[in-house]
């Protein structure tokens, strides 16, 4: 019998394309994997990445926003620093030892959407 294995994309709502691009690929340094219109004029649907990390940007209506996704990560003051070095106007809060022996941090969008990225903490 074979593995079973399970990857989820999360779909994040985004009400303007340009302040999107602004946001994750100049300012969190994520690539544009691929885009789809229907047809000119039509909202876009497309896919980002960086370290593993895939997401889906979307204008179409039927997503909200306000979505968390909680991405576990490894080197999280280590990328605290590349961002809070490149030259975007993305607030950062620092990395913070959470209650639950790990260190957080949490990036919003500029749609409400937000990226909870924790590290667990060597023993």
């Amino acid at each position: 019998m074979s593995e079973i294995i399970l990857k989820g994309i999360p779909t994040f709502r985004i009400l303007d394309y340009n302040k999107a691009i602004d946001f994750y690929v100049q300012g969190l340094g994520f690539n544009i994997d691929w885009e789809h219109r229907f047809g000119p004029g039509n909202p876009v649907y497309m896919q980002i990445s960086r370290s593993g990390l895939t997401l889906h940007l979307s204008e179409n209506k039927r997503f909200e926003t306000g979505v968390i996704v909680f991405v576990n990560c490894k080197g999280l003051n280590q990328l605290y620093s590349e961002l809070n070095n490149r030259e975007s106007k993305i607030e950062l809060s620092k990395p913070e030892k959470s209650n639950w022996q790990t260190i957080q941090m949490e990036i919003e969008d500029p749609f409400g959407n937000v990226l909870r990225f924790n590290e667990t903490i060597a023993e």
